[in-house]
């Protein structure tokens, strides 16, 4: 609702917080056709980032500037949190440049998501919302993956809270007619 009210005409929303992640696919009237969220663990979420930050030195509003350095591809297969921070420990005693892990990390994620995506029947335009879209490298990678432009919504931190607002507001209202 609250991505709906800041944006227009959109089909899908890719919303990815701290603890967990979400494909919306959007029908008429910016209804929710589909949904599909991450049930098990903070793989592909915010935490994952905080991980792979910490594991490579550097803080969470620096890892999409490192990631943007990135010269090569690199694929971390592990997206569970746990795994993938050994994985990432591994390619950086292999040599790996930082940079290049931390493009890797964010494919990483935007895979998953995409899969997620592939299951409510994603369409374009895509909208980010979430405190990962403040990522501009993941945002990068997930417009990569899925193939089109990935918008990111206004106030991407605070959407549901305006949805709920706006949902509060329409009740008001109705109730005052």
């Amino acid at each position: 609702k609250g991505a709906g009210f800041l944006m227009d005409d959109i089909h899908t929303i890719i919303d990815i917080g701290g603890q967990d992640a979400k494909a919306i696919k959007l029908g008429e009237n910016g209804q929710v056709a589909n949904f599909v969220m991450n049930e098990k663990c903070a793989a592909g979420t915010g935490r994952f980032l905080e991980v792979m930050a910490r594991v490579l030195g550097c803080g969470i509003d620096e890892l999409s500037s490192l990631a943007q350095k990135s010269t090569k591809e690199i694929s971390i297969s592990n997206v569970c949190t746990v795994f993938a921070e050994s994985e990432v420990i591994s390619r950086l005693s292999a040599g790996e440049k930082v940079e290049d892990v931390a493009r890797g990390a964010h494919m990483a994620i935007a895979k998953r998501v995409m899969g997620m995506a592939g299951r409510v029947g994603y369409e374009p335009k895509v909208a980010m919302t979430g405190g990962v879209a403040l990522n501009q490298d993941m945002v990068r990678c997930m417009s990569k993956e899925m193939g089109c432009d990935v918008a990111v919504v206004p106030h991407c931190q605070a959407v549901g809270a305006i949805g709920a607002a706006v949902f509060a507001y329409e009740i008001s209202h109705k109730e005052e007619k």
